[in-house]
């Protein structure tokens, strides 16, 4: 099929406003799957994303479309809502022409949908404004319209209305696709750049890929120039490795393998090469070309995500290190913005500093790596970068200070207080989107996070935007169910970085049983230390089990004790069995537990489950 009878788009939106729904609906209507095989979220496969009923992973699926006599091929790549995983968006957006932009009629705008039109804008995408939802009582759609038409600078009239649940007016929406997403060559001709690039040496950018034990990395991929073929020999630019094609095409959404793949489609590519490191996200895969011939220059893709959250991960059981190192690989391979890499601390053993773009995404590789590896695992209590100065910091020429400062990506990394002259942390700005009804309660929820309020600006008489500073730890801390939780559910929250500013910070350490526990280690606040100790120790004396003896939680900065919670002892009734005689071997068995409770806490340890360290990560 030609290039003019292709269209390439993504669904963006925000968590939870009908995405995956649509998505069902428009496989249903172009039969690319039948009626009676599709269930709710088809494209959310996997089991955390049913649970959650968010989507993690972005997916491409290829349906055929008969409109106006003429038939067309829509490539669809479903993308995630929520603020952490922004970065598959982008990845989305590089290799589509088009956008459908979903808003959900009972909740309008949100802070992320804002975020997503901004990055469609920069892309150059043609966007086509949806309103979800028109069916719930609770709609509100003519203010939804207002709102959309306002933030894009259209008529509300364009605004197209629908319910993906009931299928009302979604048939309207794939009219839309193929009138107003250019195809791959128009596309090419609006930005004033050459349309003649089906006769070029082939180039394709990978947006994801996945790994299949028998056929290596499936690299997923957006051909951009010429056309690949079956066996034949491709190149990784980037990562300078060579392959063959072991096989190659379609995802329907199930794989449909072709003898080729043609110019400004998108599909998959065998690449048989079984090390997943060598295919990286954004890179260019290009035939191979002769020893003679001009360089292949590799494609405009888009940056690596930059990790603003870091957890370690250890086993439980030390020799599931490489069963770990095995697992983060295959993790890393489907989720670029995964970063990891080794290290080892006295208390913990061998384990992984992993880097991600905030708390839901640690959560999701945890669980993850559970669930699909049966691991068990010790996770730190995640942390932001921070930056030390030394004591003394050294000039330069003309005053400017040399050091640039040491960054700390753990509280096992925290340094001597005695060698600190200052220190400073990263800062964000936050866009908080919420019905006016909540702002006073969701500023008092923002004054406990220490930042500085900016301004507040209104969407409509009902939502209006706070604009907030505050501190990244603030994020790591749960802002964003706290904010959920304040306004019922109807605010939404987006944050993008400002950089790095001056900080008062100490490190707080968690003794259990007389015992350094490293993974519960964290960078607090000077003046909030305390508050947050008394916190941490009672959530600790909640989530970890009794023992036979007493155990004493207790929250430390440097040496001295700021809190502390004690669990009681689990007894035993010694004297049950006991039904007469001298009351003296009643106490005689009650003292030699007693002094087997003191031998206990003195030689005895307190053994963490797994489940606990998640429980306090999430808290």
């Amino acid at each position: 099929m030609s290039q003019e009878h292709i269209r390439n788009f993504c669904i963006i939106a925000h968590i939870d406003h009908g995405k995956s729904t649509l998505a069902d609906r428009l496989l249903d209507m172009t039969k690319t799957i039948a009626t009676s095989k599709i269930t709710a979220q088809f494209l959310d496969s996997m089991e955390l994303e049913k649970e959650k009923g968010i989507t993690i992973k972005l997916k491409p699926v290829r349906m055929q479309y008969h409109f106006e006599g003429k038939d067309y091929i829509l490539n669809l790549v479903d993308t995630p809502g929520h603020v952490d995983f922004s970065y598959e968006v982008s990845r989305s957006l590089a290799a589509v022409e088009g956008a459908v932009l979903l808003v959900d009629a009972t909740q309008g705008i949100q802070a992320q949908t804002l975020a997503n039109i901004d990055l469609a804008k920069k892309q150059n995408l043609v966007i086509i404004p949806v309103i979800n939802k028109i069916d719930m009582p609770a709609a509100r759609i003519e203010e939804s319209c207002e709102e959309l038409a306002s933030v894009l600078g259209i008529d509300p009239e364009t605004v197209i209305k629908i319910s993906a649940k009931n299928g009302i007016n979604v048939e309207q929406v794939l009219q839309e696709i193929v009138r107003k997403v250019p195809s791959p060559a128009e596309a090419l001709a609006k930005a004033g750049k050459p349309t003649d690039v089906e006769n070029k040496p082939f180039r394709a950018l990978i947006f994801d890929s996945t790994y299949d034990s028998f056929k290596g990395v499936l690299a997923l991929v957006r051909v951009m120039e010429g056309k690949v073929q079956d066996r034949q020999k491709i190149e990784l630019v980037a990562a300078k490795t060579q392959a063959e094609v072991k096989e190659l095409g379609y995802l329907s959404p199930s794989i449909v393998p072709q003898k080729e793949i043609l110019t400004g489609e998108i599909g998959y590519i065998a690449t048989g090469i079984k090390e997943p490191g060598k295919v990286r996200v954004g890179d260019t895969i290009s035939a191979v070309q002769a020893p003679n011939a001009p360089k292949i220059e590799p494609l405009a893709g888009y940056s690596e995500p930059n990790p603003m959250v870091f957890a370690s991960f250890y086993p439980e059981d030390p020799d599931d290190f490489d069963v770990l190192k095995v697992a983060l690989g295959k993790l890393k391979l489907q989720d670029p913005a995964l970063v990891y890499e080794a290290e080892m601390k006295e208390a913990l053993g061998r384990g992984f500093r992993c880097g991600f773009l905030g708390t839901l995404h640690v959560e999701i590789i945890s669980e993850r790596l559970e669930r699909e590896f049966n691991l068990g695992l010790v996770i730190s209590t995640p942390s932001v970068i921070y930056k030390i100065f030394p004591a003394r910091r050294s000039l330069g020429e003309g005053g400017d200070k040399k050091d640039e400062g040491r960054l700390i990506y753990s509280a096992s990394d925290w340094p001597d207080p005695s060698g600190i002259g200052s220190m400073e942390e990263p800062w964000v700005l936050l866009e908080i989107i919420a019905p006016a009804g909540y702002l006073g309660k969701l500023m008092e929820v923002l004054k406990d996070v220490g930042g500085n309020y900016l301004e507040t600006n209104y969407l409509s008489a009902e939502r209006a935007i706070i604009k907030y500073e505050a501190p990244l730890r603030a994020i790591v801390a749960n802002l964003y169910d706290k904010i959920k939780s304040t306004s019922q559910g109807y605010a939404s929250l987006n944050y993008i970085m400002l950089g790095y500013r001056p900080a008062v910070l100490v490190k707080m350490e968690i003794w259990i049983a007389g015992k350094p526990e490293e993974a519960f280690s964290r960078i607090v606040e000077e003046h909030d230390a305390q508050e947050q100790g008394k916190k941490l120790t009672e959530k600790l004396k909640d989530a970890l089990p009794q023992q036979q003896f007493t155990v004493a939680i207790q929250a430390v900065i440097g040496g001295k004790v700021i809190a502390r919670e004690t669990i009681s002892a689990r007894r035993k009734d010694v004297t049950g069995y006991l039904y007469g005689g001298d009351k003296s071997r009643k106490k005689k068995l009650l003292e030699k537990q007693k002094k087997g409770k003191k031998l206990m806490k003195d030689k005895g340890s307190v053994n963490i489950p797994s489940k606990t360290f998640l429980e306090i990560f999430r808290s």
